[in-house]
Order: C-alpha cells, then structure tokens, then sequence
C-alpha cells in the first residue's frame, strides 16, 4: 500500500513540475476544456487494450488516464476552486456512503436493490433534487450512441421497455424496411429512418447486455487491422488503392479475416 501511495505521490509532483514556473512550456498552456478530447480518446485507447487483453499495454493506457485525471483535477487546484485531495475524498467518502451493505448495516444483497439503495441515498440522504424526468439525469455531453444507449437503460428502469427480446428484432427489422422505403424519398426523411434503426440495434445490443459503443470500437479495430494489411498487401505488389483495383482489395479483406481465424 506505501508503495502505491508513493507512486500516486510522484505523479503528483510530476504535474506539479509540469504546470510549474520551469516546467514544460506545452502542459502549461493546457485548459480543462483542451483536455476534454484527449480524456475520451485515452478512454477509448484504454478500451481497446482491455479488449486485446493486452496487460502491457492496458497498464500504460491506464497510466494515461490517471496522467490526465489528477492533471484535471490540479488545473482546478491552482485556480483556487478545489484540490487533488478533496477529489480523492470525495469519491472515497460518496463510496463509503453509498455502500452501507459493505461499510454499514444495510442488508442490500441483490444488484436491484444495492441499485435502488443508491438511488435512495443520493435523494434522501444527499440531499440531490430528484429529476423531472429520468431522461434529465443523462449528459448532454455523451456521443449520439452512448447517449442513445443511456436513455434506453433509463427509459427501461422505470419500466418502459421491450418485453421479448423477439419484438425488438421485429422492431429492427421494421426499421430496415423504412430505411429502403425513404431511400427513395428525400435525403431528410432517409436520415430520419437511419436514426431511428440505429436506435433500434443500440436497442438489440442493450437486450443482449452488450455496450454497443464498445461493440462499435471492436469493430472499428477489426476494419483498420484488416485495412492495414490491405495496404500493405497492395505496396508489396506494386498496386494502386483504387476503386479499379477493388475486387483485389476485397480479396485481400477475405484473407485477412482468415488469417485472424488462425491466430
């Protein structure tokens, strides 16, 4: 545990020196506000590690993220409005609080009712205002698809939600028709329908348990492995990335997925 303290303490004095009078001429020009698209790309960098199992790599992308927490957080410490301390604080006393079946008394044993005690002691006990509308309580700040996935996890909360997971299917596949019929429409009613289907597989993967901002990010890797030895194919035999030479490309593409079949 003082080893783990000691380190975290380095940290720290490392960005003190960064931010400081000698320090580095670029971390010192750095806002919360410029850091904003950095913390969501380390996120999804750290994701992408944990899918590789890439322990390694998951450590440093980790790192990463707790480069730019405690950076963050001290920004706001030299500005006067809180310290590094009372962050750490604070989340370690809301989880002691939150948490009475572990640090108290509460006889809370299943993941429903830990849940619904969480959401009892943030209202009762903390004091916060309850919502107009559970839908308020999601940031205005997520991405479309972790957006679209968070209203469907609270809409479903109170409730509101596919019973089967077969109507959702239905449901996917009714979309897919509207796509192909407003297809042939305007490009407004197209994007509308498109929104609506992808809504409905956020829907399918939410049935299943499945994230499907992390689902998207796998696929993503996959495409950019399978791209990459698509490019590299092609330089080695001295051809063009082109539309003419695509039926060579997807020959490619269908070789690397094999290749990943036998790894």
């Amino acid at each position: 545990m003082d080893k783990t303290k000691d380190a975290f303490e380095e940290l720290y004095n490392v960005i003190i020196k960064l931010r400081g009078p000698d320090g580095c001429n670029w971390d010192k020009e750095q806002t919360p506000s410029s850091l904003r698209s950095d913390l969501i790309e380390e996120t999804y960098e750290c994701i992408e590690a944990i899918d590789d199992k890439d322990y390694k790599h998951t450590s440093e992308e980790l790192g990463d993220l707790y480069l730019l927490v405690t950076m963050l957080a001290y920004m706001h410490e030299q500005e006067g409005l809180f310290t590094v301390r009372e962050t750490l604080q604070g989340i370690s006393e809301k989880l002691i609080r939150r948490h009475p079946h572990v640090f108290g008394e509460s006889n809370a044993q299943t993941p429903d009712e830990i849940i619904k005690q969480w959401d009892e002691i943030k209202t009762e006990i903390e004091g916060r205002k309850p919502k107009d509308s559970v839908l308020d309580k999601i940031s205005g700040g997520l991405p479309p698809l972790e957006k679209a996935f968070m209203i469907q996890k609270k809409a479903a909360k109170v409730g509101f939600d596919w019973q089967h997971i077969n109507d959702i299917w239905s449901k996917v596949h009714e979309e897919i028709d509207e796509v192909q019929t407003a297809a042939q429409e305007s490009i407004d009613e197209l994007e509308k329908e498109i929104g609506d289907l992808l809504f409905a597989v956020v829907n399918i993967a939410r049935g299943y348990k499945i994230d499907p901002a992390v689902a998207l990010q796998r696929t993503n890797n996959k495409f950019t492995k399978r791209f990459h030895f698509i490019e590299r194919m092609m330089k080695e035999s001295g051809k063009e990335l082109n539309s003419d030479n695509f039926e060579l490309m997807d020959s490619l593409w269908e070789k690397a997925k094999t290749f990943e079949k036998e790894e």
